[in-house]
């Protein structure tokens, strides 16, 4: 979900900015790990954002992940797993954003876990490499400030490419 669906990033950003009233650019978090583009003496206070309230709930979806989800739907097998059971708090957030946003998703394909290695299939998309590393299927890295450096899976840049590739 967070970063392929979801503008976690932007969240990020957006919570950086309320907090300590300082705008970080999305390019500034370029090649950096996450959480590591903003200023180093607010770790700390950064890596508690996605424990707060309404964190994940007032996310804003990727431009196009409604329509091409929607499409891909009625294709595919489709299933939304998110590693989620790190933020306890989020399952229920997490759970009432797809409701909104992707109120075509059945409740039976949601998928909240701890590691995605549980997850077998033909396809995967994911923000993160570790998450693809034990995946069977073909990977795709959908591109994130945190990624870009990853060379090692097939890249999507955006969902109109991915609407481009599965229909």
């Amino acid at each position: 979900m967070d970063d392929v669906i979801a503008d976690a990033t932007g969240q990020f950003i957006q919570f950086y900015e309320k907090e300590f009233g300082v705008r970080v650019t999305r390019d500034s978090l370029n090649h950096k790990d996450e959480g590591l583009g903003f200023p180093a003496h607010h770790h700390e206070v950064i890596q508690q954002f996605p424990f707060r309230e309404t964190f994940f709930q007032t996310m804003i979806p990727h431009e196009g992940s409604q329509e091409a989800l929607e499409k891909l739907n009625k294709k595919y097998e489709l299933f939304i797993v998110s590693a989620a059971m790190q933020f306890p708090q989020s399952l229920i957030e997490k759970f009432k954003w797809l409701a909104e946003y992707f109120p075509f998703l059945h409740w039976k394909q949601i998928v909240f876990c701890g590691s995605k290695a549980v997850v077998h299939g033909d396809y995967m998309i994911d923000d993160l490499a570790y998450n693809l590393e034990t995946f069977n299927g073909e990977k795709f890295i959908f591109t994130a400030p945190h990624n870009l450096h990853i060379d090692k899976y097939r890249r999507l840049n955006s969902w109109k490419e991915a609407e481009e590739i599965f229909l």
